[in-house]
């Protein structure tokens, strides 16, 4: 599990919160554990653990079996959450799709193994499929998709591609098709891009994003702090912008924090992490002007 899971920014996001003994804490992507289990080596806190993702939240479970009566685990998706009665010291939110859900084959997230266009975080959810998106989209839906979750720059190009030559049903078909429509080479591959938009779209990462961000703070005790965790500018412009004009919150972070040189060699993925930090105001503070 440790080789699946490296959480990103780990100090920098125990420090910005200011875990104390004692504290109540919400981890709002749960995932494999790695933040949460952080939060819980400090001497009686607990920590409510949130993840949409069923196979990641039994994992979690397993790997934070030693501190179960401090956690409670729930499977939900961090939009539709609604604290009982609780609130909080700290939130940390680590947004985007999961290390373990990029290399699980079976999952449909990545363009380096071959399997159905899924993409659904919960697998236990009703509704549309990538492979639905991809078959059943206009060319121009398609495009404007892959322009607005994507920002793919040939974003017509591939549009026009895949309309030609669907049904498309395996995460490899739709990664060939989009590489032939992309002209030269690429610095990344040229269907990363396109997956990401999918993603997004099928799992309505932004609307989700934008609820959490109005929630969030007023599950936060005074004083208490959020952290988030973002991957691209799609899901880091929101939470600098947002919290910026929130009168409940003090941004913390002027600049987000970014991944040193030494966690990037060790875990590449860290390389596009970008942690923002803010501070839940006091009454008093809120109504100062």
């Amino acid at each position: 599990m440790d080789l699946l899971h490296r959480p990103v920014l780990l100090e920098e996001t125990i420090a910005g919160l200011q875990v104390r003994s004692g504290g109540v804490y919400l981890d709002a992507t749960v995932g494999l554990g790695g933040h949460c289990e952080a939060i819980l080596r400090t001497e009686q806190t607990r920590v409510v653990a949130l993840d949409q993702d069923s196979a990641a939240l039994e994992l979690a479970r397993e790997r934070l079996a030693a501190y179960a009566d401090r956690i409670r685990f729930v499977h939900i998706n961090f939009a539709e959450f609604a604290p009982q009665g609780e609130d909080f010291d700290g939130i940390v939110a680590d947004l985007g799709v999961s290390s373990m859900q990029l290399d699980n084959p079976d999952r449909g997230f990545s363009w380096r193994f071959e399997a159905p266009l899924d993409m659904r975080m919960n697998e236990q959810a009703v509704g549309e499929t990538a492979a639905d998106l991809i078959n059943t989209s206009s060319a121009t839906e398609l495009s404007d998709l892959f322009w607005r979750y994507g920002e793919e720059r040939f974003s017509r190009r591939i549009a026009r591609r895949i309309v030609e030559r669907r049904p498309l049903r395996t995460t490899t078909e739709l990664a060939s098709v989009v590489a032939s429509a992309v002209p030269g080479r690429q610095s990344i591959h040229p269907a990363t891009r396109v997956f990401q938009a999918l993603r997004i779209a099928v799992n309505d990462e932004l609307v989700a994003l934008d609820a959490f961000l109005t929630h969030s703070p007023d599950w936060l005790r005074p004083n208490g702090r959020i952290a988030i965790i973002s991957f691209h500018s799609l899901e880091d412009r929101p939470v600098k912008h947002r919290w910026r004009a929130d009168p409940r919150l003090e941004v913390l972070t002027r600049k987000p924090i970014s991944a040193s040189e030494a966690e990037v060699r060790a875990n590449p993925r860290a390389r596009s992490a970008r942690l923002r930090i803010a501070r839940r105001l006091s009454p008093s503070e809120e109504s100062q002007p």
